[in-house]
């Protein structure tokens, strides 16, 4: 699978300085990963990386899994303690109950941000 054309290995040796540069933390960003588009945010708080993901048009190919190993594997590399998910998955236009259903068989739950809204939410020590 490629994000932006550009194969995952690739993307992984990357310099610590480029790969952030691309994250954009604190903006949204929209990529292509495989056959779906992700409209997603990354934000740190001293240990912790945030991960929102507020809209996946398309896929099914695996992005979420990918992209969960992704951004796992990045957050270990760099010192992380712990990653936020906040996925947007009840409120988006189209709600998928598959994805639904898949976040919570993996310990995703329900909350009520102050922020985001009702999104289901995984804090995952690392």
């Amino acid at each position: 699978m490629e994000i932006e054309g550009v194969s995952l290995e690739a993307l992984k040796a990357l310099p610590t300085e480029e790969l952030e540069e691309l994250l954009a933390f604190g903006r949204p960003i929209t990529f292509r990963m495989g056959t779906a588009t992700v409209l997603a945010e990354f934000n740190r708080d001293r240990e912790e990386l945030a991960v929102n993901l507020a809209h996946i048009d398309g896929g099914g190919e695996g992005v979420v899994a990918s992209l969960w190993k992704l951004i796992e594997r990045y957050a270990k590399e760099r010192g992380y303690t712990s990653i936020v998910w906040n996925v947007h998955a009840l409120t988006c236009a189209n709600p998928n109950p598959r994805l639904q259903h898949f976040l919570r068989d993996r310990g995703f739950e329900e909350e009520n941000s102050k922020t985001y809204g009702r999104v289901l939410v995984l804090r995952r020590k690392l």
